[in-house]
């Protein structure tokens, strides 16, 4: 079984959550995210797309932001470490 380091896994799901936001890839991961992770993380995501599609330039700003909450995620529910590390690779193959 690989070593999950849950800096990295919270700093690889930021990039990818904020990446898919703004994509078609956004709906699946909305749906994915809320049964996975919470309602609560559904909406943020919600939230994070809806400043990308207002400021483009909001992009370091809603990763930062995404990096900080999921770092906060695995420090309190450290068993969904596996469970963001394939919601990443999958979310990653369906970016375009």
């Amino acid at each position: 079984m690989a070593v999950l380091h849950p800096r990295r896994v919270a700093w690889e799901g930021a990039r990818i959550f904020v990446s898919a936001a703004d994509t078609d890839a956004y709906w699946w991961l909305s749906d994915t995210v809320g049964h996975r992770l919470g309602v609560a993380y559904q909406a943020r995501l919600c939230e994070t797309r809806m400043r990308l599609q207002a400021d483009a330039d909001a992009i370091h700003q809603e990763a930062g932001a995404w990096r900080a909450r999921l770092d906060q995620l695995l420090d309190t529910r450290r068993a969904t470490a596996p469970i963001l590390t394939q919601l990443i690779g999958e979310t990653r193959s369906r970016l375009p």
